[in-house]
């Protein structure tokens, strides 16, 4: 790699409520067991404007500037020390994380080699970029230990509160896959035909009275697991009201931890939905051995996506855009290296 091709751009947040800038930056090097990816295709996550706007404490000031996108569909051009698996050319699937050398808002990135995928014929880039951080959330939630003793024990009954969501596809998907007899899902009746085809047995329209369309769903059956990609206050107790005892709530949309002491007879599940922690990472491993095989039988299902111009150029508008509530059930993607 020539000196110039050794410097790339990035899309960063400067500090803590910051500003978002695009900078230039030093191409990371893969170390042993690791891979360097050329990013063909990256997509905006609400998770990159609520770091901006709340300020997690999860997320240190020392990281800052802080470069994220959590999302990579792309092609190896390096590989680490070690690694037998990948050769320089495949086309390739892993889910990003935050940092320098793991963020996936830039034109090159480094991946663990054990949590990247290759990625079948069928699926384009484009495609593939939609996948990442949603299956990632679906499956963590889902099959992660995150605060409780175990993952989610196999039911008849469960509930995704939110399943037009991205990680609401992917939820809704893995429960089919997982045997679940009895899906039943909010959202827009406009999407009903399409989370039934993911697995949804009952679509409740997202504007009804959730109580209560719940419990027609369920049929005298109860809930045990019920997973909430949206996150409102009000509809995380309206879930553990109808919650049996002993249930869980997988909160992803949003971690309103006050409810936990009106519900101590149930269990407020919150994620980290990200592979490169200790406690995900073998799970990361498991599905990338794995992840080939669901996407070329059709078996797991990529997003609807809108491609955005300009590459990183874009980033900001359309985390406004999803800021807004403006995005549905689609995934907003860019291609870095059409950044002017």
């Amino acid at each position: 790699m020539s000196s110039a091709a050794q410097r790339q751009k990035a899309f960063y947040l400067d500090r803590p409520c910051g500003e978002w800038v695009i900078k230039s930056k030093d191409v990371p090097k893969p170390g042993e067991g690791e891979v360097l990816v050329k990013v063909v295709a990256t997509a905006l996550n609400p998770a990159a404007w609520k770091i901006r706007k709340f300020n997690p404490p999860r997320v240190p000031e020392s990281w800052y500037p802080l470069l994220i996108g959590h999302d990579c569909a792309g092609v190896i051009e390096e590989v680490g020390e070690g690694v037998t698996t990948f050769a320089k050319g495949d086309r390739v699937i892993h889910e990003g994380s935050a940092g320098e050398r793991f963020g996936t808002y830039q034109l090159r990135v480094v991946a663990a080699a054990e949590h990247v995928a290759k990625l079948p014929e069928n699926i384009s880039f484009d495609q593939a970029a939609s996948i990442p951080a949603g299956l990632a959330g679906a499956t963590i939630g889902l099959y992660g230990d995150c605060d409780r003793a175990e993952g989610a024990k196999k039911l008849k009954a469960v509930i995704v509160i939110g399943g037009a969501t991205t990680v609401g596809q992917f939820t809704v998907q893995l429960l089919k896959l997982s045997g679940f007899s009895k899906i039943i899902s909010t959202a827009s009746l406009s999407n009903v035909e399409t989370l039934k085809s993911l697995g949804a047995t009952h679509v409740i329209d997202r504007n009804a009275d959730f109580i209560s369309e719940a419990r027609k769903a369920l049929d005298g059956d109860s809930v045990e697991l019920i997973y909430d990609a949206v996150g409102t206050k009000d509809l995380q107790a309206q879930a553990l009201d109808i919650m049996a005892p002993g249930g869980q709530l997988v909160a992803t949309g949003a971690r309103n931890l006050e409810l936990k002491a009106n519900y101590p007879d149930k269990h407020y599940v919150t994620v980290y939905a990200d592979f490169r922690s200790p406690g995900n990472w073998a799970l990361g491993k498991s599905l990338a051995s794995k992840l080939h095989e669901l996407l070329a039988s059709g078996a797991i299902k990529p997003h609807r996506v809108e491609l955005l111009p300009n590459g990183l150029a874009s980033v900001e508008a359309g985390l406004k855009r999803l800021e807004n509530n403006e995005v549905r059930a689609r995934k907003l993607i860019i291609h870095p290296d059409e950044t002017p």
